[in-house]
């Protein structure tokens, strides 16, 4: 297959790609209420945070009794348990005390039925693992809700950089344009012998780069799309998206705090996770007192299957220390200290982080301002000289390779102003993410 065929047939393949996919036009708030139904990520922290849920509702049985019932049925001529059973049975006779009997009884059937019911009453150690795991859930809640607002601004950041790729395509194909214009004005001089074939094969070779560059263009456009297609939930490469609003080209100059906002979610979580290690910490110290828990049974007993004509109770409370462990007590006391000690300093260190996190970014915004006022003037710069070039060279004034050159130094800085305007209004949806409370 020689190179004329090789590059037919990614031409072709490109066109059934192409073909294959939809294009689908989306709105910036369509793609935020999409994304918060079906983004994965998110749905994964709503499931960590109803399992957290779930644990602090399990801490309800500090409170709540346990209630259980058995029935059991026995055959036996075990002589202490024979006699239990008559006993419970309330069957028991005169003949029964018989030495002879008490040493070797017949069979003795009885059946069971038992209620019983724990009640706690006094356990210090568990209401502060209740309380840690009520912080627990809290702290999921709140980083539940920080995800969403972090994947609200990937969402922001793609839906710009689609925005941003669809400007790049119209530009390059504008270029297009006027590389073929410029093409078709070369080669009609080239015919009438005004001009050197190596003028021509420069402006041929400009076209070429600019039929690449767009190829390139189209491509970023569908990588966008995947990235978005993530962002939904969906599978990427079978949708196209368009957005329905233009990227913007105007700018406003904002401000924004220098220091982190303490209600930001991320940062409350964090405490949160610290009050967290050091509820367990109680909890675990908690656990050298004693702990008073109530019980109580209520018993059905009969010698035929479900008969109940015998019955009792039993109602008690206990009182129980462990004293002394084998110092897995000390031990558990001292880990909680160090995970309350190491979560206080990895909260201070990411709150460090993120408050350096927000003066770059706002070195950045203010740089980034700087760049578009930089970027506009030589886009409007190199738009005028193009003009002038152009014209002094359909006069006959200017080479070919002056005019390609400031010809491609228009478009690139056009597509320079455009990346500015884009990183500039990124910037301020960051620190927006950054200062958000």
């Amino acid at each position: 297959m020689d190179k004329k065929q090789l590059i037919a047939g990614v031409m072709v393949l490109a066109v059934v790609l192409a073909k294959g996919q939809d294009t689908l036009m989306i709105s910036k708030t369509q793609l935020l209420e999409q994304v918060a139904a079906e983004n994965h990520q998110i749905r994964i922290a709503e499931m960590q945070a109803e399992m957290a849920g779930a644990d602090y509702q399990q801490s309800n049985s500090l409170y709540l009794p346990q209630v259980s019932a058995s029935y059991t049925g026995i055959t036996t001529n075990n002589p202490l348990m024979a006699f239990g059973s008559k006993l419970n049975q309330e069957i028991l006779t005169q003949a029964d005390f018989n030495p002879a009997l008490l040493n070797d009884p017949d069979n003795v059937e009885n059946f069971a039925t038992e209620i019983l019911i724990l009640q706690p009453l006094l356990n210090l150690d568990g209401v502060y693992g209740r309380n840690a795991a009520k912080i627990q859930k809290e702290a999921y809640e709140l980083k539940t809700g920080r995800m969403k607002e972090y994947l609200e601004l990937e969402a922001v950041k793609w839906y710009m950089q689609l925005q941003l790729a669809y400007e790049a395509v119209q530009v390059l194909e504008r270029a297009v344009q006027t590389s073929q214009e410029a093409l078709d004005m070369i080669t009609d001089y080239y015919d009438q012998g005004m001009l050197q074939k190596a003028d021509l094969l420069d402006v041929q070779v400009r076209a070429n780069e600019v039929q690449n560059q767009l190829r390139y263009a189209k491509s970023n456009v569908q990588n966008t799309s995947d990235q978005l297609a993530i962002l939904l939930g969906e599978r990427p490469g079978l949708v196209t998206y368009k957005p329905e609003e233009r990227a913007a080209m105007e700018y406003e100059q904002s401000s924004f705090p220098m220091m982190l906002p303490e209600g930001r979610k991320d940062l409350l979580a964090m405490n949160k996770s610290v009050q967290g290690y050091e509820s367990l910490m109680q909890s675990s110290r908690m656990k050298f007192l004693p702990r008073i828990n109530a019980f109580g049974s209520f018993q059905l007993y009969d010698n035929q299957p479900l008969g109940f004509d015998a019955s009792g109770y039993v109602i008690g409370a206990k009182l129980s220390w462990d004293i002394f462990k084998g110092y897995t007590q000390i031990a558990q006391a001292n880990k909680a200290k160090i995970e309350a000690l190491k979560a206080r300093v990895e909260q201070e260190q990411y709150s460090a982080q993120q408050q350096a996190e927000l003066s770059k970014a706002n070195r950045m915004f203010l740089d980034a301002l700087e760049k578009i006022a930089s970027s506009e003037l030589a886009f409007d710069q190199a738009s005028e000289a193009y003009k002038v070039r152009k014209d002094r060279f359909e006069q006959g004034l200017e080479k070919t390779s002056d005019l390609l050159t400031a010809e491609t130094q228009m478009f690139n800085k056009e597509l320079e102003f455009r990346q500015a305007v884009f990183e500039y209004n990124f910037s301020k949806e960051y620190l927006h993410f950054l200062t958000r409370q």
